[in-house]
């Protein structure tokens, strides 16, 4: 009797054994398609927040672990490994308000120039180049960059475009310069009034126009452009290739999703179809003069691209109420200190934005309102409020675009009402050289508060507002660490007590990003069954002098567990 005891008892414990075993085996088995070790890992994930390296399969991650556990992921011949030799790596970059689309090469980049002469030599090179009647574009102008700092006007490119209609832009886009071919055309003269939301900017001695044209006046502007001439086949090449250069700038960026307010699914779909997206996108629809007609068709987006989708997503609907601080539209509670007789454009009644927002919000969807000033904010909060009253509370997650000027009171309001600060740092260190002269020391300790309304528990998402500013991330993490100007003025840094981390930037800019498109649940960490989305930089942005952040580069960007972008230079 004893001795059989004895044998079953060694059976069981050979079939544990064996089980043991066996689970180990299995969880060999489930080996790795993309591997990196050596990392220095900055996962964004309270949980595990430096790991050493980590394991893709397919469009997942698997394993964020040790150099010494990440083994067992490793098959010598199918298993692709980066060694990344103690590189840092980070979640992929989530821009959260992006105006992303293909990369026109005519198009005139005016950015950062100091002397307005510099327009007309470009203008005139590219005038050269076209055929009478053809349209030249450009822009990102600045004027506050100007030695001058004054207006651009009409005579800077009239002399060089007697025959050919020319618009730029200025940086922000809300306003810009047209030539005399475009005013004729358009029928603006000294004698044309201000439309409603919009400004024709007039000669303080003739009263002739200048050629700067603000906000909704832009839609008097005609072109009678003539179009270049090409086969359907042709224009379709082309959209193709220049969609396919803004592909690849984000990825060699860094940047692994972007958020569009509002945008054009047909180029996404179709880069998704012929297996080259790169990215993910949340593409958002325009929710201003909002019809039964437009929330008929934006239901239809929605069914087609749901939220459960991981590539090509149904976004918000984007309004606005104001202008920029830039252009002078941005709407304030008290005047301007350089122009006291004005306080901004509003682009639209609040009895008007209340309406679109409680309508938008009953057919449940995201709403974001561009909103700079003071006081465009705080309607905006009212109609968000009001929504919610008339609604219901949901989780909605609707957005402030900019959220740049904030009155004392309504920087709690964010947490109070779940309303997201979709901020981008960058307009806070190019704003600044004007921002005091515009508005005055008081009212700008109120502007870019990222510290105050995290400090509320506030929800921010970082983003660029690329053409506006440049769509590097690196920019951005530089101005929300630092707070200063490109050149690395001495000193502090602008509002130093609003100053974040590297690490608080990065989250905002990856898991904050990720809150604001309902995503958190599996993007913007580096975690275990999240998205395979990360990027490997050259330098250790966690602890290089801030005066090196913005020369980091990009090594690697992995999207969906494949890589997108490897450095070769």
């Amino acid at each position: 009797m004893n001795m059989n005891w004895k044998w079953v008892t060694l059976f069981f414990v050979i079939v544990f054994l064996f089980i043991i075993a066996g689970c180990g085996l299995m969880e060999k088995t489930v080996l790795a398609d993309l591997v990196i070790k050596n990392a220095k890992v900055v996962t964004i994930d309270k949980a595990n927040p430096r790991a050493e390296a980590i394991a893709f399969k397919q469009e997942h991650i698997i394993a964020v672990t040790t150099n010494k556990k990440i083994q067992r992921y490793i098959d010598e011949i199918t298993t692709q490994v980066i060694d990344a030799r103690g590189r840092l790596v980070v979640p992929g970059f989530n821009d959260a308000h992006v105006h992303f689309g293909g990369i026109d090469p005519d198009y005139i980049d005016l950015r950062y120039i100091s002397d307005p002469k510099i327009i007309t030599e470009k203008v005139a090179e590219k005038v050269a180049q076209a055929k009478p009647g053809e349209l030249v574009r450009g822009g990102r102008w600045e004027h506050e960059m100007f030695f001058d700092k004054k207006w651009p006007t009409k005579e800077l490119i009239d002399p060089i475009s007697p025959d050919n209609p020319v618009v730029l832009s200025r940086a922000d886009g809300h306003s810009v310069l047209v030539n005399s071919f475009v005013l004729r055309l358009s029928g603006i003269t000294k004698d044309t009034p201000d439309p409603p939301g919009g400004e024709i900017q007039k000669d303080k001695k003739t009263g002739e126009p200048t050629g700067i044209i603000k906000e909704l006046a832009r839609r008097l502007l005609k072109y009678g452009a003539v179009r270049v001439q090409r086969t359907p086949k042709e224009e379709e090449k082309r959209r193709i290739r220049e969609w396919q250069a803004a592909f690849d700038m984000a990825a060699k960026l860094g940047v692994t999703t972007v958020q569009l307010p509002p945008g054009d699914f047909e180029m996404f779909q179709k880069f998704r179809d012929m297996g080259k997206l790169t990215l993910r996108a949340y593409v958002g629809q325009r929710l201003d003069g909002l019809t039964e007609e437009m929330l008929q068709k934006y239901g239809d987006l929605r069914k087609k691209y749901p939220l459960e989708n991981d590539w090509i997503r149904f976004g918000f609907l984007k309004g606005h109420i104001d202008g920029t601080l830039g252009s002078g539209t941005a709407l304030f509670f008290e005047p301007f200190e350089d122009e006291p007789e004005k306080s901004g454009l509003p682009f639209q009644s609040y009895k008007e934005l209340e309406r679109i927002i409680v309508e938008a919000d009953e057919m449940g969807f995201q709403i974001g309102i561009h909103a700079i000033g003071s006081k465009g904010n705080h309607l905006t909060l009212n109609a968000i409020e009001k929504a919610r009253e008339v609604n219901g509370v949901r989780d909605s997650r609707h957005r402030s675009e900019h959220a740049q000027v904030l009155i004392d009171e309504d920087i709690p309001r964010f947490a109070e009402l779940g309303v997201i600060a979709s901020m981008q740092p960058t307009h806070c260190i190019t704003d600044k050289r004007f921002a005091e002269k515009r508005i005055g020391l008081e009212r700008c300790k109120g502007a870019y508060a990222w510290r105050r309304l995290l400090d509320t528990g506030a929800k921010i998402a970082f983003g660029t507002d690329y053409g506006v500013e440049p769509l590097d991330p690196l920019e951005g993490l530089y101005a929300a660490v630092t707070r200063k100007d490109r050149a690395g003025e001495p000193g502090e840094g602008w509002f130093a007590d609003q100053k974040l981390t590297m690490e608080e930037a990065i989250e905002l800019y990856t898991l904050g990003s990720a809150y604001a498109e309902f995503m958190e649940d599996r993007k913007g960490k580096i975690k275990e069954n999240y998205l395979g989305d990360v990027v490997m930089f050259d330098k250790d942005l966690m602890i290089i002098p801030e005066e090196q952040i913005m020369s980091a580069k990009v090594d690697y960007t992995i999207v969906g567990g494949k890589i997108v972008y490897k450095r070769s230079d």
